[in-house]
């Protein structure tokens, strides 16, 4: 953790000397989500309800998939521009370093500019919270904030098996971004209201369906049942990384060269 500490010292540092172009991408990264979320708000103004998802409650479900994706574009950039340093040759020093490439990949490149479009998900979250008529106690409120981690480690494992492609293509695909920018346009609707072969690849496949539908369910009284599972549903987006990490790895040992 220190080092990884220092990584995020160095590039804040490094980004913020030049503090106003800093702040207008920031401005940018936070302007741009209120076009998306007004086309939302347009679609629920002229069809009232979708598949019996009110307005706010499919707002709340936005604001929780793109801040979690805001914060892994953050802190996981590194993996997202990967093809960068394997095109370059840079992942050779990499390697050669006595640290888990994870972390060195994780530490190479950071965007704090996104903090923008944190602060717009933060304020429709807080909406969205303000009109549900929901009871929030305790364990709700935890299964909120798990529901965001969830969120960040899927969007990571994600950036993670994109860069690991790079190790067989050394180019980045732009195939990534049909679970990358398309996974986060589709999560920021509840998963039911697709088709089902949709709604299981997306649960079981890719589990955004763990992020934000099953639990969401649980947060407004949805839910039928145990409600023990859909509290629960969170942690397998967590453990989603496992397997991405145990992929990464084979890659790395599948790794030659481009010798730049």
């Amino acid at each position: 953790m220190r080092l990884y500490s220092k990584y995020v010292g160095v590039l804040f540092k490094s980004q913020m000397q030049y503090r106003t172009s800093f702040w207008l991408l920031a401005l940018g990264q936070f302007l741009v989500p209120f076009s998306v979320f007004a086309g939302l708000y347009f679609l629920f103004a002229r069809f009232g309800q979708i598949k019996g998802w009110e307005f706010h409650e499919v707002a709340l479900c936005f604001s929780i998939i793109h801040m979690s994706y805001a914060i892994s574009e953050c802190f996981a950039r590194g993996f997202d521009s990967f093809s960068v340093l394997v095109g370059n040759g840079d992942f050779d020093r990499v390697l050669v370093r006595p640290r888990s490439t994870v972390l060195q990949v994780l530490g190479s490149k950071f965007e704090f500019s996104r903090v923008g479009k944190l602060a717009q998900s933060m304020i429709v979250l807080g909406w969205a919270t303000s009109q549900l008529s929901t009871e929030w106690t305790i364990l709700k409120v935890l299964v909120l904030v798990l529901m965001i981690v969830s969120g960040v480690f899927v969007f990571t494992g994600i950036f993670m098996l994109a860069a690991t492609m790079c190790f067989w293509t050394v180019q980045g695909l732009e195939i990534a971004n049909i679970f990358t920018d398309g996974g986060r346009e589709m999560a920021q609707y509840p998963l039911n209201i697709y088709q089902k072969w949709v709604t299981r690849f997306f649960t079981f496949v890719i589990p955004f369906g763990c992020v934000n539908y099953l639990p969401l369910l649980y947060l407004l009284d949805k839910s039928t049942g145990n409600p023990l599972p859909y509290i629960l549903a969170p942690l397998a987006g967590i453990l989603f990384i496992a397997p991405c990490l145990l992929v990464w790895h084979t890659g790395v040992r599948h790794y030659r060269s481009t010798g730049s």
